[in-house]
C-alpha cells in the first residue's frame, strides 16, 4: 500500500510557470492537501457505490463523483 501519492511534488514543480522552490514545511502542506482530498474522495465515492448497491467502489464511481463536483 502506498504512504502518499506519487509523483504529486513533480507534477507541481512541472506545472507551475518559471523555476519554483517549494520549502519542506510546503512540501509536507501538499501532502496533507492531497491526502485530504484523496479521503473526501473516497467518501464520496463510497456513498455513490452504496447508492447503486455495490458492494465495490469501481472506477465508474470515482469518474462520477469527479465529474459531478
Amino acid at each position: 500500500m502506498l504512504n502518499k501519492v506519487p509523483g504529486l511534488k513533480k507534477t507541481i514543480r512541472a506545472r507551475a510557470k518559471g523555476h519554483i522552490n517549494i520549502r519542506p514545511t510546503s512540501e509536507a502542506m501538499l501532502e496533507l492537501v492531497t491526502l485530504l482530498f484523496l479521503n473526501s474522495l473516497a467518501e464520496e465515492a463510497k456513498t455513490r457505490a452504496f447508492e447503486d448497491k455495490s458492494a465495490t467502489i469501481r472506477s465508474n464511481h470515482i469518474r462520477d463523483v469527479l465529474l459531478n463536483q
